[in-house]
Protein backbone atom coordinates (compact mmCIF):
# COMPACT_ATOMS: atom_id res chain seq x y z
CA UNK A 1 0.00 0.00 0.00
CA UNK A 2 2.80 2.40 1.09
CA UNK A 3 4.55 2.04 -2.58
CA UNK A 4 1.27 2.50 -4.61
CA UNK A 5 0.49 5.89 -2.28
CA UNK A 6 3.96 6.98 -3.20
CA UNK A 7 3.22 6.39 -6.97
CA UNK A 8 2.78 9.82 -8.59
CA UNK A 9 0.34 8.48 -11.09
CA UNK A 10 -2.29 7.44 -8.80
CA UNK A 11 -2.18 11.00 -7.49
CA UNK A 12 -2.73 12.03 -10.83
CA UNK A 13 -5.17 9.59 -11.41
CA UNK A 14 -7.02 10.84 -8.61
CA UNK A 15 -6.93 14.12 -9.88
CA UNK A 16 -8.53 13.06 -13.09
CA UNK A 17 -11.29 12.01 -11.52
CA UNK A 18 -11.77 14.76 -9.47
CA UNK A 19 -12.00 16.73 -12.90
CA UNK A 20 -14.45 14.19 -14.32
CA UNK A 21 -16.55 14.51 -11.08
CA UNK A 22 -16.57 17.56 -11.49
CA UNK A 23 -17.60 18.07 -14.91
CA UNK A 24 -20.21 15.60 -14.38
CA UNK A 25 -21.59 17.99 -11.60
CA UNK A 26 -21.40 21.04 -13.49
CA UNK A 27 -22.89 19.22 -16.23
CA UNK A 28 -26.12 19.03 -13.84
CA UNK A 29 -29.18 21.38 -12.32
CA UNK A 30 -28.08 23.09 -8.98
CA UNK A 31 -29.87 21.02 -6.81
CA UNK A 32 -28.23 21.31 -2.99
CA UNK A 33 -29.39 19.03 0.05
CA UNK A 34 -31.51 20.13 2.61
CA UNK A 35 -29.44 21.99 5.09
CA UNK A 36 -26.67 23.20 2.22
CA UNK A 37 -29.18 25.81 0.06
CA UNK A 38 -28.31 28.48 3.09
CA UNK A 39 -26.11 32.12 1.76
CA UNK A 40 -22.97 31.41 0.08
CA UNK A 41 -23.34 27.89 0.64
CA UNK A 42 -22.13 27.35 -3.01
CA UNK A 43 -19.07 29.07 -2.49
CA UNK A 44 -18.11 27.07 0.39
CA UNK A 45 -18.59 23.85 -1.81
CA UNK A 46 -16.75 25.51 -4.59
CA UNK A 47 -13.92 26.32 -1.96
CA UNK A 48 -13.70 22.92 -0.62
CA UNK A 49 -14.10 20.80 -3.69
CA UNK A 50 -11.37 22.97 -5.42
CA UNK A 51 -8.80 22.72 -1.86
CA UNK A 52 -9.41 18.45 -2.73
CA UNK A 53 -8.57 18.90 -5.99
CA UNK A 54 -5.05 21.28 -5.06
CA UNK A 55 -4.14 18.50 -2.35
CA UNK A 56 -4.66 16.15 -5.28
CA UNK A 57 -2.46 17.50 -7.47
CA UNK A 58 0.16 18.60 -5.29
CA UNK A 59 0.92 15.49 -4.24
CA UNK A 60 1.20 14.38 -7.88
CA UNK A 61 3.73 16.83 -8.68
CA UNK A 62 5.47 16.27 -4.64
CA UNK A 63 5.95 12.54 -5.78
CA UNK A 64 8.05 13.49 -8.53
CA UNK A 65 10.73 14.96 -6.23
CA UNK A 66 10.10 13.85 -2.99
CA UNK A 67 13.41 14.33 -1.72
CA UNK A 68 13.96 17.87 -3.03
CA UNK A 69 10.57 19.41 -3.44
CA UNK A 70 10.22 22.99 -4.88
CA UNK A 71 7.32 24.34 -2.68
CA UNK A 72 7.30 27.43 -4.57
CA UNK A 73 6.96 26.07 -8.29
CA UNK A 74 4.66 23.28 -7.01
CA UNK A 75 2.45 26.22 -5.24
CA UNK A 76 2.80 28.18 -8.44
CA UNK A 77 1.97 25.02 -10.55
CA UNK A 78 -1.41 24.05 -8.48
CA UNK A 79 -2.59 27.08 -8.36
CA UNK A 80 -2.47 27.41 -12.14
CA UNK A 81 -3.52 24.43 -13.06
CA UNK A 82 -6.13 24.02 -10.41
CA UNK A 83 -7.25 27.46 -11.40
CA UNK A 84 -7.21 26.99 -15.03
CA UNK A 85 -9.55 24.29 -14.19
CA UNK A 86 -12.06 26.54 -12.27
CA UNK A 87 -12.25 28.77 -15.36
CA UNK A 88 -13.09 26.03 -17.70
CA UNK A 89 -15.69 25.05 -15.08
CA UNK A 90 -17.48 28.41 -14.88
CA UNK A 91 -17.37 28.34 -18.52
CA UNK A 92 -18.74 25.49 -19.26
CA UNK A 93 -21.61 25.82 -16.83
CA UNK A 94 -22.49 28.95 -18.75
CA UNK A 95 -23.43 26.60 -21.70
CA UNK A 96 -25.75 23.84 -19.16
CA UNK A 97 -29.13 24.50 -19.60
CA UNK A 98 -30.54 25.76 -16.03
CA UNK A 99 -26.81 26.82 -14.74
CA UNK A 100 -25.33 30.13 -14.67
CA UNK A 101 -21.30 30.26 -15.29
CA UNK A 102 -18.54 32.94 -15.17
CA UNK A 103 -19.34 33.70 -11.45
CA UNK A 104 -16.61 35.53 -10.24
CA UNK A 105 -17.34 34.81 -6.69
CA UNK A 106 -17.41 31.10 -7.59
CA UNK A 107 -13.85 31.38 -9.60
CA UNK A 108 -12.55 33.31 -6.98
CA UNK A 109 -13.67 30.91 -4.51
CA UNK A 110 -11.79 27.84 -6.61
CA UNK A 111 -8.77 29.58 -6.17
CA UNK A 112 -9.21 30.61 -2.66
CA UNK A 113 -9.37 26.61 -2.64
CA UNK A 114 -6.45 25.71 -4.58
CA UNK A 115 -4.32 28.35 -2.69
CA UNK A 116 -5.30 26.76 0.90
CA UNK A 117 -4.89 22.94 -0.43
CA UNK A 118 -1.37 23.48 -2.06
CA UNK A 119 -0.40 25.43 1.38
CA UNK A 120 -2.22 22.49 3.76
CA UNK A 121 -0.40 19.93 1.51
CA UNK A 122 3.18 21.79 1.67
CA UNK A 123 2.38 21.79 5.37
CA UNK A 124 1.29 17.91 5.74
CA UNK A 125 3.03 15.87 2.92
CA UNK A 126 5.22 14.20 5.26
CA UNK A 127 2.43 11.79 5.24
CA UNK A 128 3.17 10.72 1.67
CA UNK A 129 6.78 10.14 3.13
Amino acid sequence: MRRLVRNPFLWLAAFAVWFGTLWWLSSRVNDFPPGLDFRFSDKLLHFGWFFGGALMFSAFLYRFTPDSPRWGRSLALTVLVVGLTGALDEWHQSHVPGRSGNDPADFTADLLGAFAGAIAFRKAHRLLA
